[in-house]
């Protein structure tokens, strides 16, 4: 297991431009937002969390298509399928692979996206904690989006379709308890909790969910 996820990791930094795409999108829609919704330096830190985590999710939709996809192309996929360890525990591995190499940089990148929304240090601080919390769901609920695009030739736009709705539920409490550790009134444990009970929940179904589609998808 140890070896597939160095593997992957290799194969995420020679493929090249991964992360960077990702951050560079992220830091595009985050860049964007003060052009559209003015100068009012009050309404940007108010709107920043949210802002933040939307520019974050959909840059997590980047790459999802490859998950499995170069695994099929060179035939990895089909020793996968016949090994002896189970499938199941394999896509996790490659959903911690692709959180690292891919999603954990948007994270890192979090803090300066925050300064730039002129978000306060309590704010930034909650975004990137909940954005480490509730990130992995998005890798393991885009491993059932991959898993079932993988036998298309250009999956990669309904893999996002697939996997769109599921991420609301993560997006929903990751905002709310970034504004609540800023709102005094509004608790914060509450919604961080239900963010970390939600990445586990995805932790367990969407290994098994992508595990079984690509069964289907071997047969």
């Amino acid at each position: 297991m140890i070896d597939l996820l160095l593997r992957d990791l290799k194969l995420s930094v020679r493929a090249g431009g991964g992360a960077l795409i990702g951050v560079l999108f992220f830091m595009t829609v985050v860049a964007v937002i003060p052009f559209g919704v003015g100068p009012d330096l009050n309404l940007l830190s108010r709107i920043g969390p949210a802002i933040i985590w939307i520019g974050a999710l959909l840059a997590a939709l980047l790459g999802l298509d490859r998950l499995f996809q170069t695994d099929r192309d060179d035939g990895s996929l089909d020793l996968m399928l016949m090994q002896e360890q189970p499938l199941v525990l394999t896509v996790l591995i490659k959903c911690l692979s692709h959180w690292l190499a891919n999603i954990l940089p948007l994270v890192i990148a979090s803090p300066l996206l925050g300064l730039f929304m002129n978000m306060n240090e309590v704010a930034i601080g909650a975004v990137m904690i909940t954005l480490l919390v509730g990130s992995p769901a998005l890798a393991f609920i885009g491993a059932v989006g991959a898993a079932v695009a993988v036998t298309l030739p250009r999956g990669g736009l309904l893999v996002s379709i697939l996997v769109l709705p599921l991420t609301i539920p993560v997006l929903i409490f990751g905002v709310s308890a970034s504004y609540a550790a800023v709102e005094d009134p509004a608790p914060f444990l509450p919604p961080f909790l239900i963010l970390v009970a939600i990445t586990m929940f995805f932790s367990v179904i969407g290994p098994l969910g992508a595990a079984l589609a690509l069964r289907n998808a071997g047969d």
